[in-house]
């Protein structure tokens, strides 16, 4: 769930809020108690892949080392012809 960042244009109250993205945005300050809130527009964050199911060789980029087995083109002792 996103954080979402909260201004109250009345009293100048900051604040965050862990919400759904289907949730409707919050009116009311919890300081002064009026209906002035704004919601401020963040830089936001990258994706933090955590917990179990995600392995750091999902998404590892290949070495120079990690090629392609030798063709049979090549002198190899598996390619011999019959």
């Amino acid at each position: 769930m996103p954080t979402y960042q909260y201004e109250c244009s009345a009293c100048g109250h900051e604040f965050e809020a862990l919400q759904s993205m289907l949730d409707e945005k919050l009116k009311t300050c919890p300081e002064c108690k009026k209906d002035n809130l704004h919601r401020l527009i963040g830089g936001g964050s990258g994706i933090i892949f955590k917990g179990s199911g995600f392995y750091e060789t999902d998404y590892k980029k290949k070495t120079p080392t990690d090629k392609a087995p030798e063709s049979c083109g090549e002198k190899s002792a598996s390619c011999k012809s019959s």
